[in-house]
């Protein structure tokens, strides 16, 4: 099969929706519909503000609570330095309003996700402007967005949504994509009758790393590839990813009693690849989210993970922190979206320009897909089956 990468500036009609552009990265804009989060009904909605009523005489600030969620996860921190780099951009431009933020940051396990809830209480108590939130769970900070609605406060989320309210916008990668980018990729490394033992690394408690995993069971069957899961574990973090690596070796100790991990996140994959790797399982194959550096280092050196499926959490960052500034300005923001990612593989890993971007051009996928063309640009809504 050719590995040749052939740049097409003619995207498929069948990619085209409604895009907008900004700072280099292009954005899918959902409607209400979206399968990436649960539609933002009329009557959960708080009223409706006349166009320009938020906004601020140029000499004025807004302050913006930033709810990051993790300062170990890599491409979260990537997310956060592409979020206050953009907040310095638009106050160096002073073409109107400045901005002030005011970042927590959450922690990871359950001791984070009752902080996060606790952080969020107390910006609403201190009456910011804004809130943007990195959900450390889905449905967690539910009464907290009420309450936010209930006293006109717009919030924000990126990379995971949030349950039970009205968000003013939400940001995220096209995580179910990813997975699928994954999917597709590891079925054409295989025999396509060969009955895959696959090992799940997941983490079911937000929206992003639960449509990754559907996106790659997704993508095995819609390529008649056939699969059993013979272990599944839970992790996101390198600590987590450490105990899920030794409990791999101690779960499947025989060589060829696994074919393949997919885990949802390098925060957590490294370290299980560390484990596997250093414990000589080097027929077993991995597969991947995220795009850390040390990821792509291992796919170059053919050190078990063979894709791992990028975000570029640098822009997502940024149009979180557009989408409220846009929001506290009484400008038309979009309520979803949806950033596409990279599958870097041995034949794309060259193209890739790293988590801050910017998006490479089109290319031809080197392995059969149900989307031949990867763009940079639209993404196809993708119903679940």
């Amino acid at each position: 099969m050719s590995r040749r990468l052939r740049s097409r500036s003619r995207l498929a009609a069948t990619l085209i929706t409604s895009i907008a552009v900004t700072g280099g990265v292009a954005l899918l804009l959902w409607g209400a519909s979206s399968a990436d989060g649960p539609p933002l009904e009329p009557e959960t909605a708080p009223p409706k503000r006349a166009a320009g009523a938020l906004a601020a005489p140029a000499s004025s600030s807004f302050r913006i609570g930033v709810l990051y969620w993790s300062s170990h996860i890599e491409g979260q921190v990537a997310m956060r330095r592409g979020l206050e780099a953009e907040a310095e951009t638009i106050n160096r431009a002073g073409e109107g309003p400045r901005v002030e933020l005011l970042p927590r940051v959450a922690g990871d396990g359950v001791e984070g996700r009752q902080r996060q809830i606790e952080q969020m209480e107390a910006l609403l108590e201190a009456g910011v402007d804004a809130i943007i939130v990195q959900p450390t769970d889905n449905a967690a900070l539910a009464g907290a967005l009420a309450r936010a609605n209930a006293a006109g406060i717009p919030v924000v989320a990126y990379d995971q949504y949030v349950e039970g309210g009205h968000l003013a916008a939400y940001v995220t990668s096209d995580n179910r994509g990813a997975g699928q980018l994954d999917g597709e990729y590891v079925a054409h490394r295989f025999p396509d009758d060969q009955n895959l033992k696959v090992v799940l690394v997941e983490y079911p408690h937000v929206s992003s790393t639960v449509e990754r995993l559907d996106g790659f069971t997704a993508a095995l069957k819609e390529r008649g590839q056939p699969f059993t899961i013979v272990g599944t574990y839970k992790a996101v973090e390198p600590k987590a990813g450490a105990a899920v690596g030794q409990a791999i070796l101690r779960d499947f100790p025989r060589p060829g009693s696994v074919d393949v991990v997919f885990t949802v996140n390098d925060g957590g994959g490294l370290a299980v690849v560390d484990a596997l790797a250093g414990a000589g399982r080097t027929e077993i194959v991995v597969a991947s989210i995220d795009g850390d550096p040390a990821s792509v280092r291992n796919i170059r050196a053919g050190r078990l993970t063979v894709i791992d499926a990028a975000q570029f959490c640098g822009p997502m960052g940024a149009a979180a922190l557009r989408a409220a500034y846009g929001v506290l300005r009484g400008e038309p923001v979009a309520s979803r979206q949806l950033i596409p990612t990279f599958p870097i593989t041995r034949e794309t890993v060259d193209a890739y320009p790293g988590w801050m971007g910017p998006l490479p051009e089109a290319f031809e996928k080197p392995w059969p897909s149900r989307e031949p063309l990867w763009t940079p640009s639209a993404v196809p809504e993708v119903v679940a089956p």
